[in-house]
């Protein structure tokens, strides 16, 4: 298991049990060292079957370690996020966000909100020196809970972004699978005045990765569009800090698309987000716009570094998470600033813009005219196999040699992976993930089928180049 781009994650089976309890221990040494003494540590987690077990042993951790958990049980993670900043609590999410049934993974807030990465070191750290003498199991008990407390204070917060009514006409489904999104959205989105219809809830877990929406969901999505005449319909990931939108033609809003909605809705006066967000998204919107590599704990060190200019600050990631920088100003009431990834803020502001403008999202995305993005990723593809691929294409004429059907490599950016834009104007983008098996493709072309295609080929490419390092090594 390791530290990734937003929390710890490995396979559920690896976690389970002792290696979760260390993890918190080490939090709870962290959270003491930066003068957190005691006090409550507020615990949710996801619909995975093996959230609950490894929601136990966190709270059995902290109890073990002098804190007082509070059982939140299954609610979204902004909600979660929210409810700690406003008792200036900590808190921990037991959640793998979008990632397979068979992993899982804990996200830690201090009483400031969302760890740094100096944070995740000094955990590791922890976790390091303790690993051959922590003992195990602690004491389980009948935690105190807060299920209803910060469902009803997270409630409270997203009814007042738009106006009474404000979605009144507005037909829209949501696509509720296994998100602990399900109920809270369809009920937020009715209390606005929406004609709301749930669709596809599932008894098992469904991953979805609102960065990498796989055909089946996209197929799924477009009937229940055609069939309903859906003006949208929404969803979220598993813990919910990541929106999905798709459009009244069953199409895909994507990520970047979601964040840019909110930057404009909630008037930004400064943007930050990773270098994996449309290229397109730019000052000419009338906002500064700061880049940064990927995972909310880079987009908030932006934020954080920009809050001495003053104005709204937003962040947002290529999957469609917003992070509120500072407090705002919505419908007549301060919203105030919560630092972590929220799908109910972005799904909001852009039901909001359809609204107000009276237009459709297909239409909002034609008015934007942006370069088309398209990605995906190679599953179970191994770490190390990732490592070997990028350090090989850190050569400028191997990485010449692998993107020559895409033309002249023109310049290269290394913020995050190799982004490569070509001479042509489109842009390539290869990332391994930074806590699973996976190698990520991201692209910008004139058209979406263009955009697909040098998706599918560069990936075709790493895959084929992974498979000839195996027999290499045979």
């Amino acid at each position: 298991m390791k530290f990734g781009s937003s929390g710890v994650r490995g396979l559920a089976s690896e976690l389970a049990g002792r290696p979760s309890g260390l993890y918190t221990e080490g939090f709870a040494r962290r959270l003491r060292a930066t003068g957190f003494q005691q006090g409550k540590v507020f615990i949710a987690r996801d619909l995975r079957d093996s959230s609950p077990a490894i929601a136990q042993d966190c709270m059995a951790a902290l109890a073990a370690s002098g804190f007082q958990p509070i059982d939140c049980g299954p609610i979204p993670t902004p909600a979660l996020a929210f409810y700690a900043r406003q008792h200036g609590a900590a808190a921990l999410m037991v959640t793998g966000s979008h990632i397979p049934a068979d992993r899982n993974g804990i996200k830690f807030y201090g009483p400031q909100g969302e760890i740094d990465k100096a944070d995740e070191a000094a955990i590791t750290t922890y976790v390091a020196e303790l690993s051959d003498q922590y003992p195990w199991p602690p004491a389980h008990a009948d935690w105190e809970t807060g299920h209803e407390q910060s469902l009803a204070a997270f409630r409270e917060r997203v009814t007042a972004i738009l106006a009474r009514g404000a979605l009144t006409g507005m037909k829209l489904g949501v696509y509720q699978h296994s998100t602990v999104a399900a109920e809270l959205l369809v009920e937020v989105l009715q209390s606005y005045g929406a004609e709301v219809t749930p669709v596809g809830k599932t008894e098992t877990f469904v991953p979805v990765d609102t960065e990498a929406v796989s055909q089946e969901t996209m197929a799924k999505a477009k009937d229940w569009a055609r069939e309903f005449k859906f003006d949208a319909v929404l969803s979220a990931d598993a813990d919910a800090d990541r929106p999905l939108v798709i459009d009244e033609n069953g199409e895909l809003f994507r990520g970047d698309l979601i964040g840019l909605a909110t930057a404009l809705f909630v008037k930004a006066d400064i943007v930050v987000t990773p270098v994996t967000s449309n290229s397109g998204i730019s000052e000419a919107f009338g906002f500064k716009v700061v880049r940064t590599k990927v995972g909310s704990p880079f987009v908030i060190a932006g934020m954080e570094a920009a809050q001495p200019a003053g104005g709204t600050i937003v962040g947002f990631e290529a999957n469609g998470g917003v992070l509120l920088g500072s407090d705002c100003l919505l419908n007549g009431k301060i919203v105030s600033a919560l630092p972590t990834r929220d799908s109910f803020l972005p799904i909001l502001a852009v039901l909001g813009t359809v609204a107000s403008t009276g237009k459709s999202l297909s239409a909002l995305r034609e008015l934007w005219n942006l370069p088309v993005c398209a990605s995906e990723r190679l599953e179970n593809f191994p770490v190390e196999k990732s490592h070997s691929l990028m350090h090989r294409l850190a050569d400028r004429d191997a990485l010449q040699a692998f993107l020559a059907p895409f033309g002249t490599v023109a310049d290269v950016d290394l913020t995050d992976g190799l982004r490569a834009r070509m001479a042509s104007g489109e842009i390539v983008h290869l990332r391994p993930s930074g806590n699973a098996p996976e190698f990520r493709c991201y692209a910008e072309a004139a058209s979406h089928d263009r955009a697909t295609e040098i998706v599918a080929m560069a990936l075709k490419r790493a895959r084929d180049m992974g498979l000839a390092d195996e027999r290499g090594a045979v």
